[in-house]
């Protein structure tokens, strides 16, 4: 199976911003993004007004990625529930220059 390429968008309840990060770094979070993704290849951008991330994502569980981005993780749930507004997932194809 294929590695694919994709960008989530997640906005941040009021003042979470640093909560979900900090659980991101966490043993913890870090377990859950290395079963979807390769968090070593992960580019993230904070959106100007601070109030989300933008991550382009290297997935190699698309089912797990989508589960995680949708707050339905078993492990991601509880902090998803507590600091994520709204997410958003995309699939990317590369485009010929």
């Amino acid at each position: 199976k294929m590695d694919k390429e994709m960008l989530v968008l997640v906005n941040f309840k009021e003042g979470k911003m640093e909560t979900f990060m900090g659980w991101m770094q966490s043993e913890e979070g870090m377990g859950v993004r290395k079963s979807v993704a390769y968090p070593e290849k992960t580019i993230g951008a904070m959106k100007p007004d601070k109030t989300g991330m933008l991550f382009k994502v290297t997935v190699h569980n698309e089912a797990g990625m989508k589960e995680f981005v949708s707050g339905n993780n078993p492990t991601a749930k509880a902090i998803y529930a507590e600091c994520i507004e709204s997410a958003q997932l995309w699939e990317m194809s590369e485009t010929s220059l």
